[in-house]
């Protein structure tokens, strides 16, 4: 149906609920499944005929732009399919990518899964950030790939000189640089007449192992997700299903988000083959040094969709405040707006939508969804004009969301259905661990229902059930959500907290200060002794601890951290997020510190 704000096809809100018990609730979507196809080497074959010189893929290319019609893309993919089909890879022999966003990363990653190959794409700080080379090191122990992938060999130089991969084929867009012998990409593009492609295509199917895309590891070491052709094209289904208006027009999009993650490199990249549609890869990113990048390649291609998370849409909208051209141009045919990743500030949500009827007169569709890694990724999600942010939506068709609900109705979410993965790569123990006795897969993700009368009104997310613990006394600490009131509560002071007390009589936290906060240096043993920033702190907990309910929404003590949180050490994930658990098991000293109510350097609320 149309819906009259947007004008566009949309299909209602739907959901059926069964309350199994009172522990249990089932939601799913009463709207049928799109049919999915086997594999997305069927999308491609499709738009290759019907539009072969439609644009697919575009990155920057001097002034200009590099633009690859379907048919050119799909002769690039079976030249490299047979390539690596020559060369003995298959299911079980990874190629990993190792550089960002680029064509020739597409073109490897599309050829590999039509050779049946899988790809490990990675972020690429692993590789330019020595710190980090411990995380490509981890990934190349875990999925012993045959094959790795840079777009440039002179700037990957010192991770490429690491002798983890000795034996394993080099390959690079630019070879020129390089600190051992590699491949030039050129050559997998001549292809071998000498491959039966066909015969090797055929075994292609809905369980073929597509991708292994790592988890960001913010509670432990990071997981490889087992991907399959058959999670991604039928979450590509399950997301048509539910906003048919994506099969009107043919789509565009100018995108920077990471192609490692599934959001950015699943996602999108497949709703772009899906639809015909066309893949702008924007070499910007919603950072200073970055950004500017960005604004240039949105005035000079315009979206019809645009995906971003929300400091990415605060940092336009804070642009386009003053820039005209980029007002004009990203919303003169935006037809949907889409955040994840964190909630929209209701602001800049509120702005958006003033700018997009000052541009075009009516609201593009404005959404959000929920998923992870392992469910390739959506799972619920808006798919009708609400007017607000905060909703992730509601359950897509297939998916099946079991909710089990605490005394406040606050439900851990767990999630069945065709877009889930197998299991976690070379690890059945963690893959046994997070599927429950029903085939459900645990997510370790809390929400509440926005209207409890109405589930069709949606869910809100509401922190994560795998990081709360249980004080001294047996009360359950809701952390993720309380480290969220503590650093809004703090915002200005410090960098990022961690919540504590696990096991301990009270809440306790960890902080991160600015370092433009820190007045003394006066440090011990990684503790920071500053009496002006410990009474900024201590005012505020102090407000924040009269206004809980309870010990369990109330943080007793603190304890300022001299050094910040280290890559190296495993303690910031690829995401930017912290580990905590990671930061707490090696902080174990200080830990015992923000408990002892001697410590000079314990802040006591």
């Amino acid at each position: 149906m149309k819906d009259q704000t947007t004008g566009l096809t949309l299909a209602p809100h739907s959901v059926q609920m069964d309350r199994k018990s009172a522990d249990e609730i089932i939601l799913t979507s009463a709207l049928p499944l799109d049919p999915v196809v086997e594999h997305t080497g069927v999308w491609l074959e499709i738009w290759a005929a019907e539009r072969p010189d439609h644009v697919f893929l575009a990155e920057r290319s001097g002034a200009g732009w590099r633009e690859l019609g379907y048919a050119e893309v799909l002769e690039h993919v079976k030249a490299i399919a047979a390539s690596l089909a020559a060369r003995g890879l298959n299911e079980s022999t990874p190629i990993m990518i190792m550089s960002g966003n680029s064509v020739d990363h597409a073109l490897l990653s599309f050829g590999a899964q039509w050779a049946g190959v899988p790809t490990v794409p990675l972020a690429e700080q692993y590789s330019l950030i020595e710190e980090a080379h411990f995380r490509l090191q981890y990934a190349i122990k875990k999925t012993k790939p045959k094959m790795a992938f840079v777009d440039d060999a002179a700037r990957y130089a010192k991770a490429l000189a690491l002798s983890d991969l000795d034996g394993i084929e080099i390959v690079a867009a630019l070879p020129t640089g390089a600190p051992r012998p590699v491949t030039p990409f050129a050559e997998l593009l001549k292809g071998d007449a000498g491959v039966d492609l066909s015969a090797i295509h055929a075994q292609v199917g809905p369980d073929t192992l597509a991708k292994i895309l790592f988890t960001s590891g913010s509670s432990s070491d990071p997981k490889g997700v087992m991907t399959t052709q058959r999670m991604m094209c039928a979450n590509q289904s399950q997301m048509v299903s539910v906003l048919p208006f994506t099969k009107e027009r043919s789509p565009r999009i100018i995108d920077w988000l990471p192609w490692n993650h599934v959001f950015g490199g699943s996602h999108n990249v497949n709703m772009m083959l899906m639809h015909g549609g066309s893949f702008y890869i924007d070499n910007g990113k919603p950072t200073k040094a970055l950004f500017q990048n960005t604004i240039d390649n949105i005035i000079d291609k315009t979206g019809t969709f645009a995906f971003n998370v929300p400091v990415g849409f605060s940092m336009l909208v804070h642009e386009m405040e003053h820039n005209m051209a980029l007002r004009e141009a990203y919303f003169k045919d935006l037809d949907m707006l889409f955040y994840a990743g964190a909630s929209l500030p209701q602001d800049v949500w509120t702005r958006l939508e003033e700018m997009a009827v000052e541009v075009r007169g009516r609201l593009p569709l404005m959404i959000s969804s929920w998923g992870l890694t392992e469910t390739a990724p959506a799972n619920v999600m808006v798919h009708e004009h609400i007017g607000r942010s905060g909703v992730i939506g509601v359950p897509l068709p297939g998916v099946e969301v079991k909710l089990i609900p605490d005394e406040d109705m606050r439900c851990e979410i767990r999630v069945r259905g065709p877009n889930v993965m197998p299991g976690y790569l070379h690890d059945p123990e963690r893959t046994a661990e997070v599927f429950d006795e029903d085939g459900y897969f645990i997510t370790g993700d809390a929400v509440k229902f926005f209207d409890q009368d109405d589930p069709n009104r949606g869910l809100i997310f509401d922190g994560r059930v795998s990081e709360d613990f249980k004080l001294l006394t047996g009360t359950w600490v809701q952390a993720g959500k309380l480290r969220l009131e503590a650093l809004e509560a703090l915002r200005g002071l410090v960098l990022d907290v961690v919540v504590c007390g696990h096991d301990r009589g009270e809440v306790g936290l960890f902080v991160f200060p600015r370092p433009d906060h820190v007045h003394d240096d006066n440090t011990s043993e990684g503790a920071v002794i500053d009496e002006h920033l410990q009474a900024e702190i201590h005012h505020v907990l102090r407000k924040m601890a009269r206004a809980a309910s309870g010990s369990a929404k109330r943080i007793a003590r603190a304890i300022i951290l001299s050094e910040p949180p280290s890559l190296k050490d495993g303690e910031i994930t690829d995401k930017g997020s912290l580990n905590t658990r990671k930061i707490i098991t090696r902080r174990a000293d200080l830990l015992d510190r923000l408990y002892d109510n001697e410590d000079p350097a314990l802040i006591r609320v």
